[in-house]
């Protein structure tokens, strides 16, 4: 199977975009500025001592400027190289890391609902994605 992108991707939001964005707590860093869900995927893989391939690359582009945009090309990425079931897995491992970001509804919150997602997320590795970056 194959998925392609095509035009600008970046005005395009994909569900796990909305997932990861649904009942995130409003965070602000030390000067102020807003966190957003690319600062969880950060920390949490950060946390799990895990070096992501995905990091490095979105943060290697100078014309991503907000974290929305970084979030968005890291989730482009991880699609691309089938890697994002696993790397969302790692940021969802510690259940008081998701309590300091997400409110109660969030469905990373359920084990049930987060089961569920992962498990639709693993079954994309099967698909090729042809997404610009």
């Amino acid at each position: 199977e194959q998925a392609e992108g095509t035009g600008d991707t970046s005005k395009r939001e994909s569900p796990s975009l909305y997932i990861c964005q649904f009942d995130l707590k409003e965070k602000k860093s030390f000067f102020g500025q807003r966190k957003d869900y690319w600062d969880f995927l950060c920390q949490g893989l950060e946390r799990c001592r895990q070096e992501h391939e995905g990091i490095h690359f979105v943060t290697s582009l100078d014309k991503l400027k907000t974290p929305v945009g970084r979030g968005r090309a890291f989730l482009r990425y991880c699609l691309v190289h089938q890697q994002l079931a696993e790397s969302l897995q790692l940021c969802l491992l510690d259940p008081e890391s998701l309590r300091e970001w997400y409110y109660a509804r969030s469905p990373f919150l359920s084990p049930r609902h987060r089961a569920e997602i992962l498990g639709s997320l693993y079954e994309l590795d099967c698909v090729t994605f042809h997404l610009a970056l």
